[in-house]
């Protein structure tokens, strides 16, 4: 079930946001209970000076850091966020995130593709996030994108894969991994978005804001692996009629 990215070996398919934890203690239970290999820190969440709590000393050593532009709105705003994060922590994965909408905090994909294109010339790995549109995720791909991220629902609505028409064609015809982004609020969202045939998924609230933390990042960890192994072995077509599941004419027939 490993999968290559951005030229690393990967074998969690569960990306974890920390935007929202309480407290980052939490942080090397969840890696060492899910083996997570990837998490997202927003720059304004980075504060090496801190007194209290620094971020950057609860993450287990080894753990793949992809800073992300979050509170960005213009295409410039990013990619001074990126070149920022990445000076601080010493990673050259970043999660572009540009949103102009403040009520839906819907991707703006025009100035996400700008930024993207601008980052990876400077030899950073790029990972947008955008609204589900195939010609936006084909020109990501073409700007030397290491993966797109389009979401499943708006952010933090937990709503799970509300565009699953959107996401189909994403999945199928993009050749770099697609990872589902945003509103996956339960461990079934996370296996259905697996099952679909994502690469992997990034999950921040559901985790963030659970009753137990470490017990939830579990369950969706679980669920992705489960999602996975059935695309991987094959779904079944769904039927508008009723079949036994056992056959019954030689029964019938009295054989």
């Amino acid at each position: 079930m490993d999968f290559q990215m951005a030229g690393k070996n990967l074998k969690s398919r569960l990306i974890i946001g920390t935007g929202k934890l309480s407290s980052y203690k939490v942080i090397p239970d969840i890696i060492k209970n899910t083996g997570v290999e990837i998490l997202t820190v927003a720059v304004r969440k980075i504060n090496p000076d801190a007194k209290i709590e620094n971020i950057l000393d609860y993450i287990p050593e080894g753990t793949t850091i992809m800073v992300n532009t979050s509170g960005a709105r213009y295409a410039e705003e990013a990619i001074k966020i990126a070149r920022v994060g990445s000076e601080i922590i010493g990673t050259k994965w970043i999660k572009i995130e540009i949103e102009a909408d403040t009520k839906y905090l819907a991707p703006d994909n025009e100035e996400t593709v700008k930024a993207t294109e601008i980052l990876v010339k400077e030899g950073f790995f790029v990972f947008p996030y955008i609204t589900p549109d195939l010609i936006t995720a084909k020109k990501l791909e073409k700007a030397g994108a290491s993966a797109v991220m389009p979401l499943g629902s708006f952010i933090g609505t937990n709503k799970g894969i509300t565009c699953e028409t959107l996401l189909k064609p994403i999945i199928e015809e993009i050749k770099i991994p697609v990872i589902i982004d945003a509103g996956i609020g339960r461990p079934s969202h996370a296996a259905k978005a697996m099952e679909m045939g994502a690469d992997a998924v990034l999950v921040n609230t559901a985790i963030a804001i659970a009753i137990a933390p470490v017990k939830m990042a579990i369950a969706i960890d679980m669920a992705v692996k489960a999602g996975r192994l059935a695309y991987e072995t094959g779904i079944l077509s769904e039927k508008e009629y009723a079949e036994p599941s056992s056959p019954i004419t030689d029964f019938l027939r009295g054989n």
